[in-house]
């Protein structure tokens, strides 16, 4: 939902909703979408404010078959790398996960 590293690495609404014209402008530009990933909890919520999307439950490896596909993820950020939350493994499986649901 928003395109820098903000402070804490956790951006807050102001700065998501200042971003949010430039979310929508690039996904009315996507042709085709058969599958999202969102990479965190706000990242869902910014998806589902641009998109109208019905409310959805996040957690990791979430698949919603939804129009496109959505897939949950937990975001690759520092705090979830470097605990361990999310692991190199856990996020390959995610896009091994949409390019199968990709007709």
């Amino acid at each position: 939902p928003v395109h820098c590293a903000p402070p804490d690495n956790k951006p807050d609404r102001e700065e998501i909703a200042r971003c949010r014209e430039y979310l929508r402008r690039e996904l009315s530009l996507m042709r085709n979408v058969q599958v999202v990933v969102v990479l965190g909890r706000i990242a869902l919520e910014a998806y589902r404010g641009v998109t109208g999307t019905p409310p959805v439950e996040f957690g990791h490896g979430r698949v919603h078959r939804l129009s496109p596909i959505l897939i949950c993820s937990y975001h690759p950020s520092q705090q979830n790398t470097q605990t361990g939350r999310l692991t190199a493994q856990m996020l390959d499986d995610i896009f091994l996960t949409a390019k199968s649901l990709i007709l």
